[in-house]
Parts: structure tokens; C-alpha cells; sequence
């Protein structure tokens, strides 16, 4: 998606083009020849502290680094733009090289650059071999899965080094999952915050979600179809069940689905298992009528007397008022001092 970052360890990590040596003297060269670019890239860095990439202070002999956009579904999505840039790029990183052509191949592009594996994985590795490319003046052309990269997806490293090494860094925009969510789910969009893949760790998932609870701007997330139910219905105990939201599946896809309802419905849904490329759309918070707030503890109370427990009738009042369990919660505990 737009992207979803994956780690792969790919067998080929090195430039495509070039007869594979196995020699030895060959790594050496190899070696030889990257600590070189690197050192090229840091000089490049040391002569152009200061300055912006913007600067008209004359021409520049550096390359470009490009970051282009992939289809996150259809490769007829892809723009001509990124076409033209494929066929002319003479250095091309990509999360997955062997995709990557799959994309060149459907858009009857053949690829004349050289052509080097960018996951995370290796990602670190390879910033300043590309900073040495860039400082010996070729065009880097960067492309991810799905999408921008750096959004959700590996660059984010590269562009912030390229950049404060005063290398020029532009965009080819295009698709992205998360702004084709946002449009298609019919929540305010005005106003929205990208918080990406919730935390895997239930901890950290349950401090995230604390944190966005009363957060106004509508959210969009990514997550793996196989923890989709579970973090509904966190988010339903922690936003509210009665919170809306949109579940986009397989955005551009054969199989696109976009199905909408309050976060406890959707989780239901979701509860059997779900396939394929998630982006969930959620709504913010409203402001919290203060008269339910209010009242939230007495009726908690009541509850108890009737015969639930704290924990059930905090989720009873929650449910009937329309608020986070951790509001009513809250409510209870500020009554009892």
C-alpha cells in the first residue's frame, strides 16, 4: 500500500547490469569504490553546509534525488511521468527489484539504469553508496512497493541525509492509500492526521490509542489484516463503540472493498478474518457533552447496586451515553474524591 512496509531479504543486492564477479579482488574493488563515493558525498556535505537547495548561487553539477510514487494497485495508475523516469534513470533504488521490473515490464518500459535493491533491511547500508552516486552527479531515482516512499515505506533516511547534504531532492507525486482512504470514506477531511501501523506490542498499542483518543482531526491508519479485529476493538473501548469508520481493503484491486459502520461493528466484521492491504479511516473525537460526563458516575453506580460489576457497568454506560470506557472511568474515579 502506500505504502506497507515490509523487511525482505532479497538474494541480489547489488547493481543489476553488470556481470556478477565473485573474485576476491572484485569485492575490493567494490569496496574500494563505494568508500570512495562515500567520502566524495561527505566533502559534498562539508563544501555545502549552510546552504539550501534552493540556492541560486549558480549551477550544480550534483545529481537529483527523485522520489517517484507507485501504483498502489493497478499499474495503469502509474503516471507517464514515472514511466518516462524508469525508461531514464541511470540509477534506480527500489524496495523490490523483482517487482519493480514486474511495473517496468506492464508498463512496456525497459529499464537502461542500473538498478539496486532499497528495503529496510539494507537501508542504512546503502545511503551513502546513493550519496556517492549523487555526488559523482547522477540521478537517483527512488521507488517503493506502493505508493510514496518515506510514507510508511523506506526513504525517509536517504531523503533527510540528501537534503542536509544540500543535495536537491524533488517528488513524482501519484497514488497513495492514504489520502484515496481519506477521500472515499466520507469522514471530514478538512482536518487528518496519518499515524501509519498501530503498535504491534499491546502495551505500546494501548498507550498509542490513550494518546489519540481525544484527538478531533480524522485519523488513518495502516494495519495487517491478521490483527484488524483486535485493534478495533481496542479502539472501540478506547474511542467509543459508537465512533465511525471506514475499512478500505485492497484500494484500486480486483477485490476493493470499502466498508463502513461504528468501530464495534467493524469489529465484528472483522472478527472471522480479513484479507488483503488495510487502511482504516477514523473518525475524531466530537466534543463530550459534559451533562453525559456528569451523569456517567451515577449511573455507574446505579448499575452496581443492581447487581454488575464496576467493569461491566462502566462498559454498560459507556455503550448507552456514547463514550470512552476511560471517560466514564474517569468519571467514577473523580466522583469517589
Amino acid at each position: 500500500m502506500g505504502g506497507t512496509s515490509r523487511s525482505r531479504r532479497l538474494r541480489d543486492g547489488s547493481l543489476s547490469g553488470a556481470p556478477a564477479r565473485s573474485t576476491d579482488g572484485a569485492k575490493s574493488e567494490a569496496l574500494i569504490a563505494s568508500h570512495g563515493r562515500t567520502r566524495r558525498a561527505l566533502a559534498w556535505a562539508a563544501m555545502n553546509a549552510g546552504n539550501h537547495e534552493n540556492d541560486a548561487a549558480g549551477p550544480r553539477t550534483s545529481g537529483t534525488l527523485i522520489l517517484a510514487a507507485a501504483p498502489i494497485g493497478t499499474p495503469q495508475d502509474a503516471s507517464p511521468r514515472l514511466a518516462a523516469a524508469l525508461a531514464s534513470a541511470p540509477l534506480i533504488a527500489a524496495e523490490d527489484t523483482r517487482r519493480l521490473r514486474r511495473l517496468a515490464s506492464s508498463l512496456g518500459v525497459g529499464l537502461t539504469g542500473r538498478l539496486v535493491s532499497y528495503y529496510e533491511d539494507v537501508e542504512a547500508a546503502r545511503v551513502p553508496v546513493l550519496l556517492g552516486a549523487l555526488a559523482d552527479g547522477q540521478d537517483v531515482l527512488l521507488v517503493t512497493d506502493a505508493g510514496m516512499p518515506g510514507i510508511s515505506d523506506p526513504g525517509y533516511r536517504l531523503v533527510s541525509a540528501a537534503a542536509g547534504a544540500g543535495f536537491a531532492v524533488t517528488v513524482l507525486p501519484g497514488p497513495s492509500a492514504v489520502t484515496a482512504a481519506l477521500a472515499a470514506s466520507g469522514l471530514p477531511t478538512d482536518r487528518f492526521c496519518f499515524e501509519g501501523f498501530p503498535p504491534r506490542k499491546a502495551g505500546e498499542r494501548a498507550r498509542r490509542l490513550a494518546a489519540l483518543r481525544d484527538e478531533r482531526r480524522t485519523m488513518v491508519f495502516f494495519e495487517s489484516p491478521r490483527r484488524l479485529a483486535k485493534t478495533l476493538a481496542e479502539m472501540a473501548e478506547g474511542f467509543g463503540p459508537d465512533r465511525r469508520a471506514v475499512i478500505c481493503r485492497e484500494l484500486t484491486k480486483t477485490h476493493e472493498e470499502i466498508r463502513r459502520g461504528t468501530l464495534t461493528e467493524l469489529a465484528e466484521w472483522a472478527e472471522p478474518g480479513v484479507l488483503g492491504e488495510i487502511t482504516l479511516v477514523v473518525a475524531g473525537a466530537g466534543p463530550s457533552s459534559s451533562a453525559d460526563v456528569s451523569t456517567a458516575a451515577a449511573k455507574v453506580a446505579a448499575a452496581e447496586q443492581a447487581g454488575s460489576t464496576r467493569k461491566e457497568a462502566i462498559t454498560l454506560v459507556a455503550g448507552e451515553l456514547g463514550l470512552p470506557r476511560r471517560e466514564v472511568y474517569d468519571a467514577v474515579v473523580r466522583a469517589k474524591h
